[in-house]
């Protein structure tokens, strides 16, 4: 086995750990923290100190999030969503911001680089106009770490008074259209954390497991055992300090509060947020503060028990229908802001036991699968005592191979059964059950052959479809996660594929199609092409700077858009050959 898996785990191209290290930390010379509006006016040296001080006082902190693509419009929301909830008597601690994807890349690269739907900041002068909105704390979350731009995106954030700086999580998931050195953006990588590592005052490097492999574990216990893995490299072998967000796809209030508590026990460091749960929001503004209230009294009530720095984040409610407005990021805020009076009532009335229960089968799964990963690294030649070569190995041997190895679930064939299973996962496979139980088979005889990948790393899109997919008889080419239409286009004609199936997110549904359709032109193929997920796009001459829909654009081109599995499935048999 070893033999099998070190060539593709160790790379003799990577500089050693200790080197970049050293690089980062003579880089701390001449960047240091600055210092910015929410340090001055709440006289405090970092983030990590106010969550600390927050904590010791019992207060339950509060996130926004400002999605908006200009920078003027984002600072005066900011500002506006500060000032009023201050009004109100709401303390928002901190803010988040929607960065472009294109900030992944070095700077010089940003100019020709695809673009998503979030901000593009140059300089440190760009983020001090961020980290000195308000006098809240900044956060700078996806795209700054775990890219190939890591280390311009953090010396300008730390300059700006930015300490808490993201996102680990997406090292291990994320690639870059038309990036595929993984030892450049691991050395990249290291070499920002030891800046990080360096800084005389706590900068909290930020890790969303929901974007890293524990957002694609079937066993919550290995998510649990991710952060442990983690924290591992990040503390004791880099010496910096790591802070976790969780929450994308926790809808059970069980979950999210044994996870909370388990999280508590494995990590001491303060963490950055709970993220609100958005994938319960699937209905109208109104029944969605159904889902808010849920997801909101479990953290709540988890953070008064188990205090741990972290704030919540409500989600304003028109989430899954547009970009949220100012005015309804104050309402989400006042929201939670309330929620949080009325939360210390429910205590008496829970079953802590049960939440405990659960939070103990997660730590001692987790501690486990942290042990067997480093062991099984280790066996297979790993330097385990290198972060920069742990790093690597973990990111290139994926998740499913690494919970099929380490997992601390019993194995069952050729797959393991969970200890909990992710919610994610069960509640996808059984809606896609559900579904597949309501439709007529495809025929044997004209069985297509489907090959499907995505336009970004958002892969449970691409997780239900192929359940559906495989539910109904169909036979599938897995072309991977965020890959590039060249490829794409090869994996389906080198298979032999009957339809092209893609699944996108990140605001690039038009521009991707199009590319799909040119690469296909040039090599000759006709074949059906299916886009579904969130099929919208920021235009060339827009004003607003907000994303359209783009699915009669998508139309136009030929392809088929599909806003659910019923269309899915309509275009698919539209495209099998007639008999």
């Amino acid at each position: 086995m070893t033999a099998d898996t070190s060539p593709i785990l160790i790379d003799p191209r990577m500089k050693p750990g200790v080197d970049l290290l050293s690089a980062g930390r003579a880089m701390a010379r001449d960047w240091r923290l600055g210092t910015c509006l929410f340090m001055t006016e709440k006289n405090v040296t970092s983030e990590a100190e106010w969550k600390r001080k927050g904590t010791a006082e019992g207060r339950i902190m509060q996130h926004a999030h400002i999605g908006f693509r200009d920078v003027n419009r984002t600072i005066d929301a900011i500002r506006t969503v500060y000032e009023t909830s201050a009004k109100a008597g709401v303390s928002v601690d901190r803010f988040g911001i929607t960065l472009d994807w294109s900030m992944g890349y070095p700077e010089a690269m940003r100019a020709k680089a695809s673009r998503g739907t979030g901000i593009v900041l140059t300089g440190a002068e760009d983020f001090a106009r961020i980290t000195n909105a308000a006098p809240a704390a900044a956060h700078f979350g996806d795209f700054m770490l775990g890219l190939p731009g890591a280390i311009e995106n953090t010396c300008a954030a730390v300059a700006a008074g930015a300490s808490s700086i993201g996102n680990l999580g997406q090292y291990f998931t994320f690639r870059l259209p038309y990036w595929d050195d993984d030892v450049a953006t691991t050395e990249t990588t290291v070499t920002a954390l030891g800046l990080i590592a360096a800084q005389e005052q706590t900068v909290l490097v930020h890790s969303n497991l929901d974007d890293g492999f524990a957002g694609l574990f079937i066993d919550m216990a290995c998510a649990l055992g991710m952060v442990i893995v983690e924290k591992h490299i990040i503390e004791d072998l880099i010496g910096a300090r790591l802070a976790h967000c969780y929450g994308h796809h926790f809808s059970d209030p069980l979950s999210r509060a044994a996870f909370h508590a388990a999280l508590v026990r494995v990590n001491d460091t303060p963490g950055t947020m709970i993220f609100g749960n958005t994938v319960a929001y699937q209905s109208t503004p109104a029944a969605n503060y159904a889902s808010l209230a849920s997801y909101l009294l479990a953290d709540i009530v988890a953070l008064g028990r188990w205090p741990s720095g972290h704030a919540i984040n409500p989600v304003p409610v028109t989430e899954n229908q547009r970009i949220p407005d100012v005015d309804e990021i104050i309402d989400a805020q006042a929201f939670a802001s309330r929620m949080t009076s009325h939360a210390p009532f429910y205590a008496a009335v829970l079953d802590w036991e049960k939440i405990e229960a659960m939070a103990d089968v997660l730590v001692e799964g987790g501690q486990r699968f942290a042990a067997s990963v480093l062991s099984g690294m280790a066996e297979r030649g790993v330097d385990i005592t290198d972060p920069a070569a742990l790093m690597l190995a973990i990111r290139r041997m994926g998740p499913k191979r690494m919970e099929a190895l380490f997992g601390p679930g019993l194995e069952t064939g050729r797959s393991r059964k969970p200890l909990i299973h992710a919610e994610w996962a069960r509640e996808l496979s059984q809606k896609a059950a559900g579904w597949v139980e309501m439709q007529k088979p495809l025929d044997g005889k004209r069985r297509p052959l489907v090959c499907i990948g995505t336009t970004d790393v958002h892969e449970h899109g691409k997780y239900l479809v192929e359940q559906a997919l495989e539910g109904l008889g169909a036979d599938l080419v897995d072309a991977g996660v965020a890959i590039d239409p060249e490829t794409l286009v090869a994996s389906a004609k080198a298979t032999g594929a009957s339809i092209i199936a893609i699944s996108t997110y990140n605001g690039v549904a038009l521009s991707y199609a199009k590319a799909v359709k040119k690469v296909m032109t040039e090599q000759g193929i006709d074949l059906p092409v299916i886009i579904g997920g969130r099929l919208n796009e920021i235009p060339k001459d827009s004003n607003s700077g907000l994303p359209v829909d783009v699915r009669s654009d998508v139309a136009e081109l030929g392809c088929l858009p599909c806003a659910d599995l019923d269309e899915m499935l309509a275009a698919l048999r539209a495209s099998l050959p007639v008999d």
